[in-house]
């Protein structure tokens, strides 16, 4: 009976330190939540920004609400909210000490029965940050690539 209570209490312990040790700030859990994102071309210009929702759904779908361009670029600066659309997927792994780490995608797409303008996004999530490299296709003037940055908005204070 000794033992067992013993190894119950060992255990015990093991789950409560497997929570400590992480000095370092701890990411989301998830990539739920509201992000900005930065886009720049080789020069180190933007070309565009956004914010946005991102809630993780099924399947390692991504549903995306509240998309706004900050700046639109040559791709979308034309068009409304209403003549473009929003599709994206995600996989988050980590551990214990909260490290989040995964891959991204994610398109922007106007809506037209011809020749669509695409931006599309591939990066990789550490912690609460996703980067990686962007490139746009379409209609004339609608050309170009980069990297991004998509980070939790500042906040204030």
């Amino acid at each position: 009976m000794r033992k067992r209570i013993g190894m119950m209490l060992l255990a015990t312990l093991g789950f409560i330190t497997l929570g400590c040790g992480s000095s370092g700030t701890r990411g989301p859990a998830n990539i739920d939540g509201s992000w900005f994102a930065t886009l720049t071309d080789s020069n180190g210009t933007v070309d565009y920004s956004f914010s946005t929702t991102f809630t993780g759904i099924s399947n390692n779908g991504l549903d995306i609400t509240n998309f706004t361009f900050v700046i639109p670029g040559a791709c979308f600066s034309p068009y409304s909210s209403t003549q473009y659309s929003e599709t994206g997927s995600f996989t988050l792994g980590g551990n214990f000490n909260g490290s989040v780490t995964g891959t991204f995608g994610m398109q922007i797409t106007t809506i037209f029965p011809t020749t669509n303008n695409v931006l599309t996004l591939n990066g990789t999530v550490s912690g609460n940050k996703i980067t990686g490299t962007w490139s746009a296709t379409g209609l004339t003037g609608c050309s170009g690539n980069g990297t991004f940055t998509i980070q939790p908005p500042m906040q204030g204070g």
